[in-house]
């Protein structure tokens, strides 16, 4: 019994944990309409803060991966990570719609593999439905 509740356990803590991440990729592509938005209004000053809350969700990201479980999957993350904060500082300082846009590809692609990953590993008899992610604009 103790093998089968370790297992249960350990579960259900990689799907809270893979739908905390998804989350926080719904997070950044959010914010990061927001800065087409903004750029599209000339409200330059908030362009600049929302993606300064894209590039901390960012950080988050590339801060939290668990190098020793897949060392290259870590270090692919990371480099997608990098590339994408770096694309974030040149489209603020560019005023560039084109390279937010391709910020919000990548973070899209990534947020649907990781919801197939929570999925995978969702518990028997647990609900399937989604719990809405509001974050504060």
């Amino acid at each position: 019994m103790d093998a089968s509740r370790q297992y249960f356990e350990n579960a259900v803590t990689t799907q809270q944990r893979g739908k905390l991440i998804v989350m926080l990729y719904e997070g950044a592509v959010k914010y990061l309409e927001i800065v087409k938005e903004k750029l599209r209004e000339g409200d330059y000053a908030l362009k600049g803060i929302y993606i300064s809350k894209t590039q901390d969700i960012v950080a988050e990201l590339n801060n939290c991966l668990n190098v020793d479980a897949a060392p290259q999957i870590a270090n692919d993350l990371r480099a997608i990570y990098n590339f994408i904060h770096r694309t974030l500082s040149e489209a603020n300082i560019e005023r560039s719609e084109a390279q937010i846009d391709v910020c919000i590809g990548i973070l899209n692609e990534l947020r649907e593999a990781w919801e197939e990953v929570a999925e995978r590993v969702e518990p028997a008899g647990a609900s399937g439905a989604r719990t809405p992610v509001h974050f504060e604009a």
